[in-house]
């Protein structure tokens, strides 16, 4: 009696790498900047959540840092100026099943995005956001930023603007973000596995990465010896977590907060599959 043969196991795909959430797109910053590690240490989450590159979008909006999405193999949505959190927000509402990540810098975020950044912690809706802050608007040549020192003396503000710094993790813990956090690029594996626990929290993630300028801010080299790990561990009491953000020194590094409020529900109405369906909404 001849053997039978039996079908072969459906064969085990194969880890995915950082590799391979990385386009054939070239990044174009300067030598030294520090998103370069940021992109690397997004990557790297990714890979370390196994996560489908067709179910990952990155939006962002302008600026250096929002060069990011060319640069990955994941969905991705380049959007105007300060935006990137409102076209983050519509694309979860109308995609729940996406992993939505969102890359931003300190004056697209912070400026003209302020209004979004704090209604998105609001709102809470399940998305991580990582911002690059350098202190400064690199790709415009060097102006002061709104986490800019207020005594950085430099051409375009002479003796420094005098301007009160903004702090963007007390603004994201007093908007009721739900995941608060600071990482440092020059730390590519701990920003990595800070960015898939960010991630994998649910509701609005914020993280701060601090990013240097190199070119327009070259003293910000220091920040690699002026960085230390948080005293403490992550807590999810607000109260909590507000009295241990008035004695940061700005280099703590660490999750911050870790809440447990539900995320906003998204995805509720089924999908309009024809433009008629849409058409008929609109009907007098």
């Amino acid at each position: 009696m001849n053997d039978v043969a039996t079908p072969d196991a459906p064969a085990t795909p194969a880890a995915r790498s950082a590799g391979d959430y990385k386009s054939k797109v070239k990044p174009i910053w300067c030598p030294g900047c520090g998103d370069f590690t940021v992109l690397s240490a997004i990557t790297r989450a990714l890979a370390l959540l196994q996560l489908e590159p067709h179910n990952v979008a990155v939006v962002s909006g302008i600026g250096c840092s929002s060069r990011i999405p060319a640069y990955t193999s994941c969905y991705g949505f380049h959007g105007v100026h300060g935006r990137s959190l409102a076209a983050a927000t519509g694309l979860k509402a109308a995609r729940p099943d996406l992993t939505v990540v969102v890359a931003s810098g300190d004056g697209d975020g912070y400026s003209i995005g302020g209004n979004h950044f704090m209604h998105a912690c609001r709102r809470n809706v399940d998305m991580t956001y990582i911002v690059m802050d350098n202190h400064v608007y690199g790709m415009t040549k060097g102006q002061a930023s709104p986490t800019t020192e207020p005594d950085w003396d430099n051409k375009l503000s002479p003796g420094g603007t005098g301007i009160r710094s903004y702090h963007p993790l007390v603004i994201a813990l007093a908007s009721g973000a739900n995941f608060v956090a600071r990482a440092f690029s020059g730390d590519q594996h701990g920003t990595a596995q800070m960015i898939a626990q960010g991630i994998q929290h649910p509701g609005f993630s914020f993280i701060e990465v601090m990013s240097p300028c190199v070119t327009f801010r070259p003293e910000q080299r220091e920040w690699k010896d002026k960085v230390h790990p948080a005293t403490v561990g992550p807590t999810n009491d607000p109260a909590r977590a507000a009295r241990r953000i008035m004695t940061d020194d700005g280099f703590n590094i660490g999750v911050l907060y870790a809440g447990e409020r539900a995320p906003y529900p998204v995805g509720g109405k089924p999908a309009r599959n024809t433009v008629a369906e849409i058409e008929a909404e609109f009907a007098l």
